[in-house]
C-alpha cells in the first residue's frame, strides 16, 4: 500500500511525477472506458454522447490532479459509461425514447425553398446551411438539391435531386 501511495500520491499534494503516473493510469482507464462504452460514444456525437464525453473528461481530470479520490472517480466513470450504454440500448429499441433523448432531424430546404420557420427553429442562418451543403455535396447550386436536413447531431445533410 505504501508503494502505491508513493507512486500515485494521496490527496492534492502531488509531485509532478505522481501526477504523471496518475495521467498514465487514467489514459489506460480511459481506453478501457471507451471499449466498454462502445463506438457510439465517439462516432455519432449526439447530445447524449457529448454529455458523456464532457462528464468523463471532467471526472477523469479530477483523478489526475487529486481533487477527488482516485478509486471513486474510476467507479463514477464506469457508472456513467454503463448508463450511456444502457440508454444506447434503449434508444436502439424504442423510437419514442430516441426522439425524447436525441430529438429529430429538421427539414430546412425542400421543393426549391428554405423553410424559414425550421431554419429559425434550428438557430441557423442560410449561410450556415450553405456551408454544410458545400462541404457535403461540393456545390452551391441549389437547383441540384432536393432536400437539406439538420440531423440530430447538428450536422447538415443534403439530398441531391435524381438525375433524369
Amino acid at each position: 500500500m505504501n508503494l502505491f501511495i508513493e507512486i500515485f500520491g494521496q490527496d492534492k499534494n502531488l509531485t509532478a511525477a505522481q501526477m504523471a503516473c496518475r495521467g498514465i493510469a487514467v489514459f489506460f482507464i480511459a481506453l478501457l472506458l471507451i471499449r466498454v462504452s462502445g463506438r457510439r460514444s465517439f462516432g455519432i456525437r449526439t447530445p447524449l454522447d457529448n454529455i458523456v464525453l464532457i462528464l468523463l473528461g471532467a471526472t477523469l481530470s479530477r483523478a489526475i490532479v487529486g481533487a477527488s479520490p482516485f478509486i471513486a472517480v474510476v467507479i463514477t466513470c464506469f457508472a456513467i459509461v454503463l448508463l450511456h450504454r444502457l440508454l444506447g440500448y434503449i434508444i436502439s429499441r424504442n423510437q419514442k425514447v430516441a426522439e425524447m433523448l436525441e430529438g429529430n432531424k429538421i427539414l430546412l430546404f425542400s421543393k426549391g425553398q428554405f423553410i424559414n420557420e425550421n431554419v429559425q427553429r434550428a438557430l441557423l442562418c442560410k449561410e450556415d446551411i450553405m456551408q454544410g451543403v458545400r462541404k457535403s455535396v461540393l456545390t452551391d447550386n441549389m437547383d441540384k438539391i432536393e432536400r437539406i436536413y439538420m440531423e440530430r447531431n447538428g450536422e447538415i445533410s443534403t439530398i441531391m435531386k435524381e438525375k433524369t
